[in-house]
């Protein structure tokens, strides 16, 4: 995989976090249609990629606490698996607008770089099964690919089975 540079202020925080860690990545655009009811799954389609590939960046609030959960678009988030990974008790899906506050994303647009502050972050372990998988840039519409391992260092991650089919 080719180092895909950010350009010159037209990077999204996603893509500028990895130029400056210096990491392999590389960019997908697509034109995103409005009416599509999944992005994620929108995302695997145009891209002609397994929807086992693409993950999708959730926030969910556990015992209180914003925690990012990413998983694969062909699953669903097991809260109760999120809760036990982060050892809490209780765990929510976040608030939209607060998730769009604490990230600085839009949804649909969620990425688990670049995000305004600092959250928990789990990964599904299925991330670890790919050679790269495909995360939001930061913007519908554009997806990043890099190595899951790349990700975990990066939003300094835990893995975790959160993920169910």
């Amino acid at each position: 995989m080719a180092k895909s540079k950010a350009k010159g202020g037209g990077g999204t925080p996603a893509t500028v976090a990895l130029t400056r860690a210096d990491v392999a990545f590389t960019v997908h655009a697509y034109q995103h249609d409005p009416d599509a009811a999944s992005y994620g799954e929108e995302a695997a389609a145009v891209l002609g990629v397994s929807a086992e590939r693409v993950f999708k960046t959730l926030l969910a609030d556990v015992d209180g606490a914003l925690t990012v959960a990413v998983v694969p678009v062909a699953g669903k988030l097991d809260l109760k698996a999120l809760a036990a990974a982060v050892g809490g008790k209780r765990a929510a899906m976040a608030d939209p607008a607060a998730a769009e506050r604490a990230t600085g994303y839009v949804l649909g647009g969620i990425s688990p770089l670049g995000q305004k502050r600092k959250h928990t972050t789990i990964v599904d372990t299925s991330a670890l099964t790919h050679p790269t998988m495909y995360i939001s840039a930061g913007r519908r519409g554009l997806e990043i690919e890099l190595s899951p391992t790349d990700l975990i260092n990066l939003t300094n991650a835990t893995t975790a089975p959160i993920a169910r089919t």
